[in-house]
């Protein structure tokens, strides 16, 4: 009968009681990765402890497709290091460099600047209208560390969405189909 032919009658002998505990093992393997999320977000003082580099805009330091790992700390933010941040309309994070540093005296808050390794100018751009610094509710993290290239399934799977259609199908038949 070939390869599909077992898969359907593997799916046709499922009892209920099998479907229940694979639909709960199911259920204990997304919670678990929700538990770990939010842990790494406790320990990392980052919304986002994870986030993937999506354009060149820093390269040769950081190509597209690489995983920066953030931390978000009390500390001061200084000229030179590698911040992710939100800009205000925009829902995708932005991964650039500090290269102003700016201490209001009146409130001794902090703003900062950046710019992109690759790119000629500075930020402003990209900032909300009217906006010229970045104060410190827009920096989600700084970068503390990177696994190159490992981010390019999550730019394959927004890119071409047929590919993780396909890839959860086939994890959920392969959780379906298991015998355990």
């Amino acid at each position: 009968m070939g390869w599909m032919g077992d898969t359907v009658d593997s799916i046709k002998s499922i009892q209920i009681r099998q479907l229940l505990a694979q639909g709960v093992s199911l259920g204990m393997i997304v919670t678990s990765a929700l538990i770990i999320w939010k842990a790494l977000m406790c320990f990392t003082g980052s919304e986002s402890p994870v986030v993937v580099v999506l354009s060149g805009s820093m390269e040769p330091g950081f190509k597209r497709g690489d995983i920066l790992f953030l931390h978000m700390s009390n500390d001061p933010i200084r000229t030179g290091e590698i911040v992710v941040f939100n800009v205000d309309g925009r829902e995708i994070p932005i991964v650039h460099r500090v290269i102003k540093v700016h201490e209001r005296q009146e409130t001794g808050d902090v703003e900062v600047l950046t710019k992109g390794d690759n790119n000629y100018g500075d930020d402003r751009l990209l900032y909300a209208q009217g906006q010229l610094w970045l104060q410190r509710h827009h920096i989600m993290g700084r970068a503390v560390g990177f696994l190159p290239y490992v981010g390019w399934v999550t730019i394959i799977m927004t890119e071409k969405p047929i590919i993780k259609y396909i890839l959860i199908g086939a994890l959920g038949l392969l959780v379906i189909t298991s015998k355990d």
